[in-house]
């Protein structure tokens, strides 16, 4: 199955650096964004995800920038006696576009199970926002064992609560996240081949994505081409020169000579 339209670059800055480290990151990342076509007329769809209390001030800073904003977190109501819960339809109104759904810390650290992320999953549609799904199995293993998990994890996600609409599956093996290196190339193609294969069948999901997280870095998208939509970077893109180096290969891929 071949690539989608555009190549999907997501940044998590999780709760790495402080809100003036992360305005200072954003200003040097909006900078990187501006400098490049491919980025600019959407064929590559570049966003960050910052700590909640930046989220505000970030969103204020890259606007018309061409880099976009997403919340790492949201609950799955929009009103309600929900002390400390962020909601959707606030996030939105924040100017953000996509919001992470799912990842292995929320799942290990917070006891959220699949029903929370189903949940999420609808409430993130429910405000037209583009649910970054996280899937991955948690050990190593089989690439048929992996892709079973991951198909079941996205199955649970999109319940009888979600309605249509555009969704990222950022797939990301929980053992390669922080660890000295990706999955291997085959290991990650043939997973998101299944994940693609699984969205593709789904007329409500139209234009939606799979992309690879777990170790990401430069070099990583060359080596991959056309088997996965794109990159979810952590620690590696704290570094605009080097998320500077992911983008000018996201940009060969997009608008190939």
């Amino acid at each position: 199955m071949s690539r989608t339209a555009a190549v999907t670059i997501g940044v998590s800055l999780k709760l790495y650096l402080d809100v003036a480290t992360t305005l200072g990151w954003c200003e040097q990342v909006r900078e990187l964004a501006r400098s490049r076509p491919a980025v600019q007329r959407g064929h590559v769809r570049l966003w960050v995800a910052p700590s909640l209390p930046a989220l505000p001030l970030v969103a204020e800073r890259v606007r018309d920038s061409g880099l976009g904003v997403g919340a790492q977190d949201l609950f799955w109501a929009d009103r309600g006696a929900y002390t400390g819960a962020v909601s959707g339809a606030d996030l939105r109104d924040l100017g953000c576009r996509y919001v992470v759904i799912g990842h292995a810390e929320r799942r290990r650290y917070f006891g959220e199970d699949e029903n929370a992320v189903a949940r999420k999953t609808a409430a993130a549609l429910r405000n037209n926002l583009i649910p970054v799904l996280c899937v991955g199995e948690a050990e190593p293993g089989s690439v048929t064992q992996a892709a079973r998990q991951c198909l079941r994890q996205l199955d649970a996600a999109l319940g009888p609560e979600s309605g249509p609409g555009e969704i990222v599956v950022a797939y990301e093996p929980h053992w390669a996240i922080g660890a000295s290196e990706p999955a291997g190339p085959a290991h990650i193609g043939a997973v998101c081949t299944a994940l693609r294969d699984r969205i593709a069948a789904d007329p409500k999901l139209a234009g939606s994505a799979v992309i690879y997280g777990g170790s990401a870095g430069p070099g990583l998208l060359t080596r991959l081409g056309n088997q996965v939509d794109g990159l979810f970077l952590g620690r590696f893109a704290h570094d605009p020169r080097r998320l500077g180096e992911v983008l000018d290969e996201a940009e060969r891929m997009a608008l190939p000579a």
